[in-house]
C-alpha cells in the first residue's frame, strides 16, 4: 500500500508536470503546449464539420470523446492549481465548463464548441508563440501576428454564434458559410443586405460585432503599417516595448542589452 508521504510526492510531481506544461518555456513544455494547441484545432474542424455526419452516430461517438478530452484537461487543470478559488477565476475554466455541458447534451445546447478558439486567443499571448517566431526569425512581428489571431478569434467566435444560433438547422455547410459571410459583411460595414439576422438578438448581434471587428480591424492595420518594435522590457523602469536598434530606453536612458533574433 502506498503510504500517505509517497502519495504526497507522486501529487506534488504531477502538479509540478501540469504547471510545467502550462506555462514552461524549455522545449518539453513548448512541445506539449503545440500538441494541445493541435488538439483545440481538431474540436474546433469538429464544430465545422459537424453537419456532414451529424445524423450518424459517428458523430455522438466523437462528441462524448471531446467530452471526456475536456474533463481531463479541467481535472488536471483543477488539482494543479493552487487552490479551487484561484482555479475558477479563470475566464478559460468557464468557457471549458460551458463547451463540456453542450457536449454533454448537444440537442438541448446546441454545439458551443466554437469557443475553444478562444485558446487560439492564449496561444497568442504564450511563450508558444514568442518560441515559434523566434525560432523563424519573425520576432519583430509579434505584434503583427497577434493582431491577426486576435481578428481571426474574433471572427471566428462571431461566426460560430450566428451559425450556432440562426443557421444550425441547414444542411452540410450552407449553415456555417452563411454565418461567415454574415460576420464578414458587418465587420467590413458592406452591409450587402441578403442575409440578415432576425429579431432583436439579430440586431444586437450586428451592432456588437461592427462595434468590436472595426476596432479589432484598425488594431490590425496599426499593427501592419506602424514601425517594428521589440519586447523587451527595460530593467530600470519596465518599459516593453523598444526600437529594434534602440541603445538606450527612450523612458528613463537606462543602457538595454536587446538580444537579436539569432541570440
Amino acid at each position: 500500500m502506498p503510504t500517505p508521504r509517497r502519495t504526497k510526492h507522486s501529487l506534488d510531481a504531477f502538479k509540478s508536470i501540469i504547471r510545467r506544461i502550462e506555462r514552461g518555456r524549455d522545449p518539453v513544455a513548448l512541445r506539449w503546449q503545440a500538441i494541445l494547441g493541435l488538439v483545440d484545432l481538431s474540436i474546433l474542424a469538429f464544430f465545422i464539420l459537424g453537419p456532414y455526419f451529424r445524423s450518424g452516430p459517428s458523430y455522438l461517438v466523437v462528441d462524448y470523446a471531446i467530452a471526456v478530452w475536456i474533463f481531463a484537461e479541467l481535472f488536471a487543470r483543477a488539482i494543479a492549481a493552487p487552490s479551487l478559488g484561484e482555479f475558477f477565476r479563470r475566464p478559460m475554466i468557464w468557457i471549458d465548463i460551458a463547451v463540456f455541458a453542450t457536449l454533454l447534451f448537444p440537442d438541448v445546447l446546441f454545439n458551443f464548441a466554437f469557443l475553444r478558439v478562444m485558446r487560439i486567443w492564449a496561444i497568442a499571448h504564450s511563450p508558444l508563440l514568442h518560441a515559434a517566431l523566434r525560432r523563424a526569425g519573425w520576432s519583430r512581428l509579434r505584434d503583427v501576428v497577434q493582431a491577426c489571431l486576435n481578428f481571426l478569434v474574433f471572427l471566428f467566435m462571431v461566426t460560430g454564434f450566428v451559425y450556432t444560433t440562426f443557421f444550425y438547422g441547414r444542411p452540410g455547410g450552407e449553415g456555417f458559410v452563411d454565418a461567415l459571410y454574415f460576420t464578414v459583411a458587418t465587420i467590413t460595414t458592406t452591409g450587402f443586405g441578403d442575409i440578415t439576422l432576425p429579431g432583436t438578438l439579430g440586431k444586437l448581434t450586428s451592432v456588437v460585432t461592427m462595434i468590436v471587428g472595426i476596432s479589432l480591424f484598425v488594431r490590425l492595420a496599426q499593427a501592419v503599417v506602424r514601425p517594428n518594435k521589440v519586447h523587451f522590457p527595460c530593467p530600470a523602469c519596465g518599459l516593453q516595448r523598444h526600437d529594434v536598434d534602440a541603445v538606450h530606453c527612450k523612458a528613463c536612458g537606462t543602457l538595454l542589452n536587446i538580444p537579436n533574433d539569432g541570440d
